[in-house]
């Protein structure tokens, strides 16, 4: 797979992610099914999404589950609620604590399972050679 494509399919996972939460919090709360009401709820965190990726150069290594995973996890996190404040929308406390765990889950679990996967599909001769020791 291509260094490009690679970077492509990370970010659509990552934005794949944003959309499930919102989705899900949107139908959990009956809110209304329109187009509008979705892309209002999305917008902060998709933006805060797109930051975490330049703060952390997340294109030099997409599938990192700590780096570049955890900190795009906290940007999107936190950015995302500061775009909900400054536009007017909740970050009523329990809601806070639902995003927190539910995008660390999904933009940090995914890479977990990839990596996980990767390394199982991994050809034998693909492993790393071990040290051995040297005596003088």
């Amino acid at each position: 797979m291509s260094t490009r494509a690679s970077i492509a399919i990370a970010l659509a996972i990552d934005l794949a992610a944003t959309l499930l939460f919102v989705l899900v919090g949107r139908g959990s709360h009956q809110a209304d099914a329109g187009i509008v009401g979705l892309l209002t709820t999305w917008w902060p965190f998709a933006a805060a999404l797109l930051l975490g990726w330049l703060v952390t150069a997340a294109w030099k290594r997409p599938f990192g589950i700590l780096w570049p995973g955890a900190g795009i996890w906290l940007v999107t996190l936190v950015g995302g609620m500061l775009f909900r404040t400054a536009s007017g929308q909740g970050t009523a406390v329990p809601f806070l604590l639902v995003a927190t765990l539910t995008l660390a889950v999904l933009l940090i679990g995914w890479r977990g399972i990839f990596a996980a996967v990767s390394r199982r599909n991994r050809p034998a001769s693909a492993e790393l050679p071990r040290k051995t020791e040297r005596y003088p």
